[in-house]
């Protein structure tokens, strides 16, 4: 692992050792698995953009889009 050096204001770093301490955790531990999910999240999101284009540019059959639109919920942004 690497040692960086990170800028946070007094608000942010109370919260984060707060949530940390809840989560029995250290700061360095919690601030990590943030950084983690937040990548994660940006992840999931590009590739529904991506599929949110392509259907797009080329739109299934509409009665197979009925047959699953209920049971799809894209994100807004």
């Amino acid at each position: 692992m690497k040692t960086v050096q990170v800028v946070l204001d007094e608000k942010l770093l109370r919260a984060t050792d707060r949530a940390a301490r809840r989560l029995r955790s250290n700061r360095s531990a919690f601030v990590r698995e943030a950084l983690k999910a937040h990548l994660q999240r940006m992840t999931v999101r590009a590739q529904e953009q991506r599929e949110r284009e392509g259907y797009l540019r080329v739109p299934n059959d509409v009665e197979e889009v009925r047959s699953w639109a209920a049971e799809a919920a894209w994100p807004r942004e």
